[in-house]
């Protein structure tokens, strides 16, 4: 087994992809959208997550609701989908993502050990607080942290800066998990103890940052912190 990973004050759970399933407002409309259900998802994340990388390097801030809502509009005009109903349809559903199956029993799990835990995301505050309440985890989360605060998108250091101040734990005593690649990476480039989430079979990335774990699951999270 894996060694554990020691003199952790708090974890902290990138919100998108790693707690709550970018893919299911697709999979729940697939009565409309048949066999473009699966490419409207990959096409829309990938569009959402490049938009706020733009936008953070133009200096063009908008939350991000704004941002999912652009994606979606450049997926279905890449796959020629004109339905206004089911834009609107598909936007209320990303406004309560189903959870992944083992996150509210793993953060229950976590609180139970002492750990702080938190939410660190580029999703607005209203988007957050709308997939927490939906997934009934407020009662085990201690935060949770936007950058709509201050107005840039991850990986800017400024981002995971928030948690270090937010929590009052050091860098090096948080443990940040996230099912994105790139946002692992950046994490541990910031100073972060990373578990990659990889629920996706993601090839690393190559840019600086280097996780200490990888997972498939957040199942295997409390057994890596000795709980």
């Amino acid at each position: 087994m894996a060694a554990k990973i020691e003199d952790i004050g708090a974890c902290v759970f990138d919100a998108y992809g790693t707690l709550f399933d970018v893919a299911s407002a697709a999979a729940h409309c697939k009565d409309a959208l048949g066999d473009k259900a699966e490419p409207l998802a990959a096409l829309w994340r990938n569009r959402q997550l490049e938009y706020t990388w733009l936008r953070s390097l133009m200096q063009e801030y908008v939350e991000f609701w704004q941002v999912t809502g652009d994606g979606l509009d450049y997926a279905m005009a890449a796959l020629g989908i004109e339905d206004a109903a089911l834009r609107e349809r598909l936007m209320n559903i990303y406004m309560r993502l189903d959870a992944y199956p083992e996150v509210k029993g793993v953060l229950t799990t976590l609180k139970g050990g002492g750990l702080k835990t938190a939410i660190l995301s580029n999703g607005s505050p209203k988007m957050l607080n709308s997939a927490v309440e939906n997934a009934a985890i407020d009662g085990v989360l201690d935060d949770s942290f936007s950058v709509d605060s201050i107005g840039v998108y991850k990986p800017h250091p400024s981002v995971y800066q928030m948690a270090v101040d937010g929590l009052g734990v050091e860098a090096g005593r948080i443990c940040f998990m996230s099912s994105n690649a790139w946002d692992a990476a950046a994490a541990a480039n910031f100073g972060f103890r990373v578990v990659w989430v990889n629920r996706f079979g993601q090839p690393q990335e190559r840019i600086p940052g280097q996780p200490e774990h990888e997972i498939t699951t957040l199942i295997d999270l409390p057994a890596l912190l000795g709980l």
